[in-house]
């Protein structure tokens, strides 16, 4: 029985997008390191752990015996981390170190789809998926947040969305454990989270992890890029949009790609 482990930091964008190619890399047993919220996203895997619980950050700086006992018991360890850790490589464990970010323009599930190939993986899909019970859709979503204020558009887009939606269905805002936005439906736990976007006719946000995270359960998504790559970092849906002020235009009136 090969027993692998993925080690996969990064934030929620980060992680779904690796979803697919993470699903692929599965052997006999599959265990996963990755960001707390994230645990409960990698559904696929037979046992996932926080990065802080792994112990992996004690390499090097304090004892650790116990860490590196655990990383010997795997046949194979495929990490988008500790690549530039010295202590790390000079283990002599079976592990391969993947670059985390994509290169050029090349989308990120594809980048990350292509990794998996080279390691003789199967074909991988283009669409990050998370199963979630079938419900109907009844709802519209609006997110207005996002990891960083650059990347945030203004309120009064999303307030102007929210207007002409609830003209046509009721309409749910939503908001993440840090963020406060009066009745806002506050959902901490991201596979949770995933089955209620489920049950959403569309969602609108910014360029964020739960864009991501509603694109994957199959959730028309419009997403608002005030910065960073669409080509790269949009979320990949069966039903996605992707928005940006076209040059010499106001945030009223942006163009917008499918992906």
């Amino acid at each position: 029985m090969i027993r692998r482990l993925l080690i996969r930091p990064g934030a929620i964008g980060d992680f779904i997008v690796s979803l697919p190619a993470m699903e692929v890399l599965r052997a006999d047993y599959t265990e996963v390191w990755c960001a707390e919220q994230n645990v409960a996203l990698a559904r696929f895997a037979d046992r996932a752990i926080s990065m802080g619980q792994s112990g992996l950050e004690r390499l090097g700086v304090l004892p650790a015996e116990d860490v590196v006992e655990r990383l010997r018991g795997f046949d194979s360890i495929v990490s988008w981390y500790g690549g530039a850790r010295v202590e790390f490589e000079r283990l002599g464990l079976p592990a391969v170190f993947l670059p985390a970010l994509p290169s050029g323009r090349q989308h990120a599930v594809d980048f990350y789809n292509a990794q998996a190939a080279e390691l003789g993986a199967a074909r991988s899909s283009r669409f990050p998926a998370i199963p979630c019970p079938p419900v109907k859709r009844q709802f519209a979503v609006i997110h207005p947040f996002a990891s960083g204020d650059r990347k945030r558009g203004p309120r009064a887009w999303f307030e102007t969305m929210a207007g002409r939606l609830a003209e046509r269905m009721p309409v749910k805002w939503v908001c993440g454990p840090w963020d406060s936005l009066g009745n806002a439906v506050k959902i901490e736990d991201l596979y949770e989270l995933a089955c209620w976007l489920r049950g959403a006719r569309v969602f609108v946000g910014n360029d964020s992890g739960i864009a991501h995270l509603a694109a994957a359960v199959g959730t028309p998504v419009v997403s608002l890029f005030q910065t960073g790559d669409e080509w790269v970092w949009a979320a990949r849906g069966a039903s996605v949009l992707s928005a940006r002020p076209a040059p010499g235009t106001t945030i009223s009136s942006p163009c917008a790609t499918r992906y």
